[in-house]
């Protein structure tokens, strides 16, 4: 009779047990602490590693913008407007802490930007209209904003199809990035002196 009464306590303690979901949460706790570590980064650190991210994620959302305007070219105004609802874009913002858009002619006189950015939209915009080369470009806005421009191709088709109202085929895509949320997230091991 105890043994089956230890048996009865043995089964209901092993089923009251839920391990699959304290596997997951270890592996959260795991990244959160990994991400709430003390670290030394350096100015060069964090410049370094926002424009290797800018170049990486501006690729990224380009390419996934291109993908979602071919399935979906009746909803190009809608995806244009608002790159932040594509899923891949929703996580990669999500991801590495950034804020992606796509501007065109219209945001030069976007109050919400700051001065230095909309001149470097303007500088931009006078490449594209000389037809020259512009390059990626990461400035800092304050203490704790960092904002990387790239310039997209006037030959791609997120150009042509986004700005296509446009009396000169013009778009830069504007990744900003927090400072702390950058530091967050980088592996101290990693890190390039």
């Amino acid at each position: 009779m105890k043994k089956i009464l230890y048996g009865g306590i043995m089964v209901i303690l092993m089923t009251g047990c839920d391990l699959g979901n304290r596997v997951e949460n270890t592996k959260e706790l795991s990244r959160e602490i990994k991400a709430t570590q003390i670290k030394r980064v350096t100015n060069t650190q964090l410049i370094y590693s926002a424009d290797e991210w800018g170049k990486k994620i501006a690729q990224i959302a380009e390419k996934s913008l291109k993908s979602e305007l071919k399935k979906n070219p009746e909803k190009a105004g809608e995806l244009c407007k608002h790159v932040a609802e594509i899923p891949v874009i929703a996580a990669l913002q999500k991801e590495y802490g950034v804020k992606v858009e796509l501007l065109g002619i219209a945001d030069l006189k976007n109050p919400d930007l700051a001065v230095k950015e909309r001149e470097i939209l303007d500088a931009y915009l006078y490449s594209a209209k000389s037809k020259s080369a512009a390059s990626d470009n990461l400035q800092q806005l304050s203490d704790t904003l960092l904002v990387y421009n790239a310039p997209v191709s006037a030959e791609s088709d997120v150009c042509k199809t986004c700005m296509k109202d446009q009396e000169i085929p013009f778009a830069v895509w504007r990744l900003l990035f927090n400072k702390k949320e950058i530091i967050r997230k980088l592996d101290a091991k990693q890190l390039k002196d």
